[in-house]
Parts: C-alpha cells; structure tokens; sequence
C-alpha cells in the first residue's frame, strides 16, 4: 500500500492510494482511525483492514485534487544517521570533520516536520541552507533490543526524505541538532510505501536535482551500515515507537563540500526522487515575517 496523510476541501484525514485515487480509509470504514500514528500503531489487523478497504465501494478523491501532507505528521522521534555513505564521509573529511567507527546519529528536532510538496523556508539567520536526499524509515511496532536479523519485521514502510540543513547553525552544536531542526526542514513522502511492496530496501536508486539539475546520486545498497543495522543499533539504547522516523543517511554531493560551498537561494527547487518510492519536491522561500 502507499498510505497517506491528506486534506482535501478543509477534510483531513488518512488514504491509501489506488490508481489515481485516494481511498479515504476511515470515511470508508468507521472501524478504521483518523490519523496515521494510530493505524500505525495498530499493528498488523488495522494495516490488514486497511488493505481490505474496497476502492470501488470506499469514499475517494481524485489524487490530483488533494493535498499531500506529511505522512507521519506527529512522529515521537525524526532521527538521522551522518556519513553513511563512504563517499560523503570522504567529503566529511575534508572539511575537518573527523568520521568515527561507530554509527553517528542525530536529532531532527519533529518540529521540523514538513509535507512533501510545502516550502521549506530559508533562515532568517542563515543563508547556508543545503539539501541532503535521503532514503527514510518509518517504524511499524514499539520495540527495543531488536537484532539486525529481526529488524526488518518492526519497519512499517518508506519514503522520501530531505534533511534540510543550515550548516552555520549545525556547526554551533556538537550533537549538529540546531542546525538539523529549523522548522520546514524536514520534509518527507509523498507516502509511505509499506514494506511488504519493496522488494530490497537496500537496492533503491536515489537523487537530488536543484533546479533539474542532479546533484545527488547513488544505490542504497551503498549504505555503510544497513537499515537493519541501522535499527538494531539504535533499539539498544532506546526504545522505537510506531511512526518514528528514522533517515538513513545522504550520499556525496551536498553543497557544503563544493568549493566554493554551493548554497540554496530564495526560488531553488528540490526534488529528491526514489526509484520504486515516488518523489517530493520543495521550493526554498524567504522565511515569513
């Protein structure tokens, strides 16, 4: 399935896509939630009643006519993997950053939540806006100590992410959060497409364009630490709760490592497209006053 958040004619609520419909899956089945933290959280009889909903007996809308909001809008977690690709690491470098052994992780503060086609805001603060396209994980089921045999069995499902950073700002903060947590950087979808549809998380082509321009490209298969790792390392030490949303890293390419550093501008669109996932694309805007 490719599940949705939508709002349509001042209605809000959740989907599933069909065609080139949006099955609204609570007006369609009463038994079904509102929101997507609660079908998520659910588990496996709200995601099979889900798939039960019958298009061509449910209450749709024309996908063109709706709105595509953040699928997991309220997320408890937006959590971020750095340098998990060899080549960005090497970027890393470069700039002094020094790259450890050990996975590096992150906070996207999840105020920073942002929908898939909405404008990302540059900084009053700040013109050193930059993209990062980013294969994202949406966890299924609340879990902790989870192996990286099992991990796969927690993810609900995938899609499109772009961490947005403001580079001055990331540096003020050892842990990088500040600059990771801008309100409007975080925008993820157009859907989340559920596990079961994506044959090999890790074999999933992916790129930036800036203006049509691809600045960004690269297999997921070249992930340093795969997803699973990528979960089990992280359920050691917390706990994982349905909708959190985990981001698995950007590959080479970002504008900070060009020379001179390539910074968006007011107007720049991006759009990060994922093989077998979909796309979300985002105009850079002046912050409002």
């Amino acid at each position: 399935m490719k599940l949705v958040t939508f709002s349509c004619r001042g209605h809000l609520s959740i989907g599933k896509i069909v065609g080139d419909q949006v099955v609204d899956l609570p007006a369609s089945d009463a038994s079904l939630p509102t929101t997507m933290l609660e079908l998520l959280s659910g588990g496996a009889t709200l995601m099979q009643r889900a798939r039960d909903v019958n298009a061509s007996k449910g209450v749709t809308y024309p996908l063109a006519d709706v709105r595509l909001e953040a699928p997991v809008p309220n997320p408890s977690k937006f959590l971020a993997i750095g340098m998990n690709y060899a080549k960005h690491a090497a970027e890393a470098r470069q700039l002094g950053v020094q790259v450890p052994d050990s996975q590096v992780w992150f906070n996207k503060q999840v105020s920073c939540v942002n929908g898939p086609f909405d404008p990302v805001h540059m900084p009053r603060v700040s013109d050193n806006l930059d993209y990062e396209a980013e294969l994202g994980v949406v966890i299924g089921k609340r879990c902790r100590h989870v192996s990286a045999a099992d991990a796969r069995s927690v993810i609900a499902g995938y899609l499109v992410c772009n961490d947005v950073s403001v580079r001055d700002w990331q540096k003020r903060s050892a842990t990088m959060t500040l600059g990771k947590s801008f309100n409007t950087t975080g925008p993820i979808g157009p859907w989340i497409v559920t596990d079961d549809e994506v044959a090999d998380p890790h074999n999933l082509n992916l790129r930036m364009l800036v203006n049509g321009q691809v600045k960004q490209e690269v297999n997921t298969g070249e992930m340093v630490h795969n997803i699973y790792e990528q979960i089990a390392y992280l359920s050691t030490v917390m706990t994982l709760e349905p909708g959190d949303l985990l981001a698995t890293g950007t590959p080479s390419g970002v504008g900070v490592a060009m020379s001179p550093p390539s910074w968006l501008k007011v107007g720049d669109v991006m759009r990060v497209e994922i093989d077998g996932i979909g796309h979300i694309e985002n105009i850079v805007v002046a912050e409002p006053v």
